[in-house]
């Protein structure tokens, strides 16, 4: 498939096809306060680090953001545990003070339904790792979004992130799509993300009756959401795993 990618800075006239590009997440998966409150600013005010890929024909086939930040600054060094919720905000704290960044962040890669498997997320990838190397950045961070975690909703987060096939490529796709681009996986963000909603939230969500205290699995869920019947509400906290790309 021939795609050319491009910054939404570059071809704004995309922004519309960008949004309705069909895709593939979870309902639940949009209702992250800091997601809902910050992903629109990225495009409004960072489209630089929007890169929008279009086929042959000028569809828009998949989309990325990423944002740039501080990571070197007073109290930071470290890629946070709380991931891309705290990703978002550090960027956004960082643009409204003047502080220069010193990193790039992957938040999102999607490519659209029904062409998943044709190798476009790893071209997206060396895009978005090209951008940031174009913007004189010497290092691409990404709290991955590990794509078959969900079918083992249950195992631990830390096992799963280290686990290898016997090539010794991460047993997780999209894990393995990111180390064979280079990137190396350094933590565990344990809490990445978290949605949380009523009782009556979480049935419209997911189609679950959420009436029973305890963990329930949801289809697209890399971990059990919590629900406390009892007291009309259920939490998600999300895992990721910090993956670094030296550029």
């Amino acid at each position: 498939m021939k795609l050319k990618t491009t910054t939404l800075a570059e071809r704004p006239e995309l922004q519309g096809a960008m949004w309705q590009m069909l895709d593939t997440w979870p309902t639940f998966m949009l209702k992250d306060p800091v997601g809902w409150l910050l992903i629109g600013r990225i495009v409004a005010e960072l489209p630089e680090y929007v890169l929008v890929t279009t086929d042959e024909n000028d569809e828009v086939v998949a989309r990325a953001f990423s944002v740039p930040f501080a990571l070197k600054k007073d109290g930071r060094g470290e890629l946070p545990p709380g991931g891309w919720d705290q990703i978002l905000l550090w960027a956004f704290s960082d643009l409204r003070h003047g502080v220069a960044p010193d990193t790039v962040s992957a938040i999102e890669i999607t490519v659209a339904t029904g062409l998943q498997g044709q190798g476009i997320s790893g071209r997206v990838l060396a895009a978005l790792r090209e951008n940031a190397r174009a913007r004189g950045f010497g290092e691409v961070v990404a709290p991955v979004r590990p794509s078959a975690k969900h079918r083992e909703a249950d195992a631990s987060i830390e096992e799963y992130a280290y686990r290898t096939r016997e090539d010794g490529l991460p047993h997780d796709p999209w894990l393995r799509v990111h180390a064979r681009a280079g990137g190396v996986i350094e933590a565990v963000a344990p809490a990445s993300m978290t949605v949380s909603g009523s009782l009556a939230q979480w049935r419209e969500w997911t189609g679950l009756p959420f009436d029973t205290d305890g963990p329930v699995e949801v289809p697209g869920a890399l971990v059990p959401v919590h629900c406390e019947a009892r007291r009309g509400y259920a939490v998600y906290v999300e895992p990721n795993v910090w993956v670094r790309h030296a550029l």
